[in-house]
């Protein structure tokens, strides 16, 4: 149903420049962007399509206000107003309480009136589960797992026995919590598995993309702290500690006994050895390899931006020399002294 502009102003807390009665039934980008849709600016790049928008609506800066001929709401941050308009514009739609009669369930789990389990889940021994909480099609819920209020299974997620998920956490399909983390001792040239005694706790409001994986402890719990936001495909090792509010992109593997500090931001693709800590307020750029722990807040990077084909094997080959070259030049530091 559209929605006023006026309305929409008020949702993000913006100032209006422009009509309060147009209508908004959509968003869109600044380039595609047809009447009766709402897009944004935020960044640069695409300077050069505000002024040509045929958005009826653009959140936006007051430093960018004049270079666009559209309906403006005008903030500080023209990306978080944009998240706040479409939560607003596209609010969640609820659900129907109730199991389906194709949910397996068992006879001791506790399940509240107010909860939705989906076909084909299975709840298992002792399991509890809250006020509102969704779980969808095709999820496993292993013993004693509680699942508190509000939070949201989409569909195919395993919840291994004893874990903790805390409220209003949401777990994209093909999340699995729980199992067992990679333990194993060599016993004379066969690997002997460590058994994996610890749990997962999972605090309130934390979110995990689609295949990643969180271990259970070897003897102490894994945890994923409040606010956590994790990405698609991403690996978090045994006895892993993140703090509240860190964000993790995707395809990030994080080894095991890793402890994470609070706010911190894990760019794709990037690795943690086991057994370091990461302060606070750390920035991890995307395909970086941490193997030593990082004890201040600040911007980390050692990933190797590709390039040139030709320019790299230059570079491959020079950096075969470099131990060579430190060592002459060195020489001839002492030598000129």
């Amino acid at each position: 149903m559209p929605v006023k502009l006026g309305e929409i102003a008020e949702a993000v807390d913006a100032e209006l420049d422009g009509n309060s009665e147009c209508l908004i039934s959509g968003v869109g980008t600044l380039k595609n962007a047809k009447a009766g849709e709402l897009s944004f600016f935020s960044n640069r790049r695409y300077f050069s399509f505000l002024g040509t928008t045929e958005a009826s609506a653009v959140i936006l800066s007051a430093a960018d206000g004049q270079a666009c001929p559209a309906n403006k709401l005008i903030v500080a941050d023209p990306y978080l107003a944009y998240v706040k308009a479409v939560r607003f514009l596209y609010p969640e739609t609820g659900f129907q309480p109730g199991c389906h009669e194709a949910a397996v369930i068992s006879t001791s789990a506790t399940v509240d009136p107010g909860a939705c389990i989906g076909a084909n889940t299975y709840v298992g021994e002792h399991v509890t589960v809250g006020k509102d909480v969704y779980i969808g099609p095709g999820c496993i819920i292993e013993s004693n797992a509680v699942i508190d209020e509000g939070s949201c299974l989409v569909a195919g997620v395993t919840i291994c026995h004893d874990v903790r998920i805390g409220k209003n956490v949401r777990l994209h399909p093909g999340v699995v919590i729980g199992a067992d983390g990679f333990g194993i001792a060599n016993d004379n040239g066969r690997w002997l598995k460590i058994p994996q005694l610890g749990s997962v706790v999972i605090h309130d409001d934390v979110e995990i993309g689609a295949n990643s994986t969180v271990d259970r402890g070897a003897l102490e719990d894994t945890v994923v702290g409040e606010g956590v936001k994790i990405d698609n495909q991403v690996q978090i090792g045994h006895n892993v500690i993140i703090g509240d509010h860190t964000a993790i992109a995707g395809c990030v593997g994080v080894a095991g006994s890793v402890h994470i500090g609070k706010r911190c931001m894990i760019g794709g693709l990037s690795a943690l050895s086991g057994h370091i800590d990461i302060a606070d307020d750390v920035i991890i750029t995307g395909m970086s390899g941490v193997s030593n722990s990082i004890r201040e807040a600040g911007v980390y990077s050692s990933g190797i931006p590709a390039t040139d084909n030709r320019l790299w094997r230059r570079n491959i080959t020079r950096f075969k020399h470099l131990d060579e070259l430190a060592r002459r030049v060195k020489a001839l530091e002492e030598k000129n002294q």
